[in-house]
């Protein structure tokens, strides 16, 4: 994927000027800019002071450098900040992102003046200039974002959370664009709730690849378990997690499938699989996908259950917002009476991000009508407390788009005497969320992380995607 090898954020920089205003006020935002970059360990791609007047941007002429530079780091540029230490030219800002043509998220940025300091000499008035930057982006067709307040100091704690969410947002759009999901098996029978349209992600550049359940089983069955690969795999899922009571040849079973589901997906190039995790799976082979599940979520290569595809694309985009494994999870229980509080549940294929008491067990609810015997590979676990980030992807086919809700709770130490993967969810106005839920026909899968990034998502997918967003208990502009 672009950009994923990097380990360092690279963003360029324009520095918007304008000829009346004073120059300095390039020279110190380029200062202000590199001591906060260094702090945050970001890398940036600019013009240099000799390239141009100060190395801002202010001509058609030092647009067009600027873009050329742009256009040389293309495979590196994941955002661009548009930095205005004054007013600066409108023309310029927009001229050097339609040449340099990036398609990557834009934040801009404009200085505060100081009361004390409005004489000519320290003019600023990027309050105004961004109002007019801003204009042109629109005319462009460029999307933007915009700082939590309109004028900010590079210097101030509101602006390093402004770029650590735009870093974010970034993730978020360069990582969706051109992802490519793998559907392992056809989803089960009885589960409408996951079906989706393949012809509408392809319009918004997520693809999927199939393959059919029985050509996975088929070349783990006749796996050599002396085989390199399948003993590598079997370390793997042995060092993974503790798995008492569960016979050797179930785990010998997950390791070939392991190994068939990996070179599947390096063969294809997938960044994240959805898969048919129960019953064929059981009843044909013996076991449960969950544990080798998890352990692609925990790479950062997630999987959900039930080819829950809409799902695992959630899963992908959270996971780039918060920067953490997620969770596929379904709204399962009430928490006894209270209103803001419910059980999230999977039988459980969660990364061990999630259980810190993680192991691998059994599924009893299956093994009720498919044998104990054939459900092993499941997980047991408790997420405890900490912070909360839910939401959902689903294609409204009939409609023809792409809708999704996000919010933010917490995860409580509240008791719960269950099994598989589970945690309490507190969530504001959690009735309100559901009547939502509902009445907008999203699945009865949510995706969580343990981050507070709703705001990230919010803006990747309604500003620069276009889709339908609903967040749940959204701050108040």
């Amino acid at each position: 994927m672009k950009h994923a090898t990097q380990l360092r954020p690279v963003l360029g920089v324009i520095y918007g000027n304008r000829d009346f205003f004073p120059d300095q006020l390039v020279t110190e935002a380029r200062r202000d800019m590199a001591e906060l970059f260094g702090r945050l360990g970001i890398q940036a791609v600019q013009l240099g002071e000799a390239d141009s007047k100060l190395g801002g941007v202010e001509t058609h002429a030092d647009a067009r450098k600027c873009a050329e530079l742009f256009r040389h780091h293309a495979g590196e540029i994941e955002g661009v900040l548009v930095c205005l230490p004054n007013f600066g030219d409108e023309k310029g800002v927009a001229d050097a992102l339609k040449m340099a043509g990036l398609n990557v998220p834009v934040l801009i940025q404009g200085y505060p003046d100081d009361l004390a300091r409005l004489s000519p000499a320290r003019r600023r008035d990027a309050f105004c200039g961004k109002i007019s930057v801003s204009n042109n982006l629109v005319q462009a067709g460029i999307k933007f974002s915009l700082t939590q307040k309109h004028v900010v100091h590079p210097a101030s704690e509101s602006f390093a959370r402004d770029l650590q969410q735009f870093l974010g947002v970034c993730r978020v759009v360069n990582g969706l664009r051109g992802v490519r999901l793998g559907a392992v098996g056809a989803r089960p029978g009885a589960f409408n709730t996951v079906r989706y349209s393949e012809k509408i992600l392809e319009r918004h550049g997520i693809s999927v690849t199939t393959v059919d359940l029985s050509e996975i089983l088929g070349k783990a069955t006749k796996l050599d378990a002396q085989g390199a690969s399948v003993k590598a795999k079997l370390a793997e899922i042995t060092g993974y997690a503790p798995a008492p009571g569960v016979p050797s040849e179930k785990l010998l079973q997950m390791a070939k499938m392991g190994v068939v589901l990996t070179d599947w997906m390096e063969a294809n190039h997938l960044d994240a699989t959805a898969i048919q995790c129960w019953t064929s799976v059981q009843e044909n082979y013996g076991c449960n996908v969950c544990t080798l599940m998890s352990m692609m979520s925990e790479k950062f290569l997630p999987s959900a259950c039930e080819v829950d595809v809409t799902g695992v694309l959630t899963m992908y985009a959270m996971q780039l917002a918060g920067g953490t494994p997620a969770a596929l999870v379904d709204w399962n229980n009430n928490y006894a009476d209270d209103d803001e509080k419910c059980v999230l549940f999977h039988c459980g294929n969660w990364a061990k991000s999630f259980l810190p008491d993680i192991k691998i067990s059994n599924a009893p609810i299956l093994g009720s009508i498919l044998g104990i015997g054939n459900t092993y590979g499941a997980l047991d676990g408790r997420t405890p407390a900490g912070p909360l980030t839910f939401g959902r992807l689903t294609t409204a086919d009939a409609e023809g788009k792409i809708r999704a809700y996000v919010g933010e709770g917490e995860l409580t130490n509240d008791p719960l005497d269950t099994f598989g993967n589970r945690a309490v969810a507190k969530v504001p106005r959690l009735q309100g969320l559901l009547r939502q839920v509902c009445r907008q026909g999203f699945e009865h899968h949510v995706v969580m992380t343990q981050s507070q990034s709703a705001g990230i998502l919010v803006e990747a997918f309604q500003n620069y995607f276009g889709w339908e967003v609903y967040h749940h208990n959204a701050p108040q502009e």
